[in-house]
């Protein structure tokens, strides 16, 4: 879940201007895309602090500032269910994170819920109350990934429709054999080739497929990363920062657990990549401890050894 909980949070930094357009198709008239993005994630941590409980159901929240034409702000609370479970306490959730936003810091919000889980008839959108003459409805947008109809996402140019297709290829994946879900996964890649999305959120979206869907073999997981890498640059070249990231995370999942050598292999691993950060990247030193996974005094240390 670490892995997916970066993923979306990185895709919908890197594509928000889509994510916008996709459920506003007034988007250029509404917003102004053109003055960027401020993403209130520590604000959120403050109201929200992270949960330690392995059995809870698992959330991606974004609290993003955009601007409206008019020059007012609004601010949007982007709520994603990433385990997928079906959780009856959702929209009770969804309104305890509208209220509490609007309690600290007074600014109109407008939540979205992205539901990927596969109960079908599972879809909150409201929370409601009711008590001796005193009542409440809280309305919320809600998204159900699986209920999105493959032939519009197919035909759709906006990236984020193919963010969509690869969670829902992901979601369906045990419907499928290995081969048949590796074989769904390359055609999806190159569909997503020959698109007319700029280059620059091709590669972005290419990293999501790469590791969001899983294909529960180890070997064919690398056999189509690779494949997708080679699509996207037939030429060898060495791994980007970012893949760099991305694969620590994967490998840091996947060796929970492991005795003192893995985790000697770890720290010395996190030194590297925060080191090349500092001096290849303009990342604050906060960005960089979250996007590694690591103390921000871990990456303080490093910057003082520079």
């Amino acid at each position: 879940m670490k892995r997916n909980d970066i993923l979306w949070k990185s895709i919908l930094e890197d594509i928000f201007d889509d994510f916008l357009k996709f459920f506003f198709p007034n988007a250029d008239g509404l917003f102004e895309l053109g003055r960027g993005f401020e993403y209130l994630d520590k604000e959120l941590e403050q109201l929200f602090p992270p949960e330690n409980d392995n059995y809870a159901p698992k959330y991606v929240d974004k609290l993003v500032k955009v601007y409206r034409r008019s020059g007012r702000e609004a601010w949007l609370l982007v709520h994603i269910e990433v385990q997928g479970y079906r959780d009856e306490r959702f929209a009770d959730r969804m309104f305890t994170y509208y209220y509490r936003i609007w309690d600290k810091y007074r600014q109109p919000i407008t939540a979205f819920a992205i539901l990927t889980d596969e109960c079908k008839y599972f879809l909150p959108d409201q929370f409601e109350q009711a008590c001796l003459g005193t009542s409440l409805c809280f309305r919320f947008n809600s998204f159900k990934i699986l209920d999105q109809s493959d032939d519009e996402l197919a035909i759709s140019d906006n990236p984020f429709a193919q963010v969509i297709q690869t969670v829902k290829l992901a979601i369906n994946g045990k419907r499928f054999s290995v081969d048949e879900l590796y074989r769904l996964k390359i055609d999806l890649a190159k569909k997503l080739l020959s698109s007319k999305i700029p280059k620059e959120k091709i590669v972005k979206l290419m990293h999501f497929l790469k590791f969001y869907v899983r294909l529960g073999s180890e070997e064919l997981d690398k056999q189509s990363r690779q494949e997708i890498d080679r699509s996207i640059n037939p030429d060898p070249i060495a791994m980007t920062i970012e893949e760099a990231i991305l694969h620590i995370v994967k490998e840091e999942a996947e060796e929970k657990g492991l005795e003192q050598g893995i985790a000697k292999e770890r720290l010395e691993r996190n030194t590297t990549v925060v080191g090349n950060l500092l001096r290849e990247t303009k990342f604050t030193q906060k960005e960089i401890a979250r996007l590694v996974g690591v103390p921000a005094a871990f990456v303080r240390e490093i910057k003082r050894n520079l």
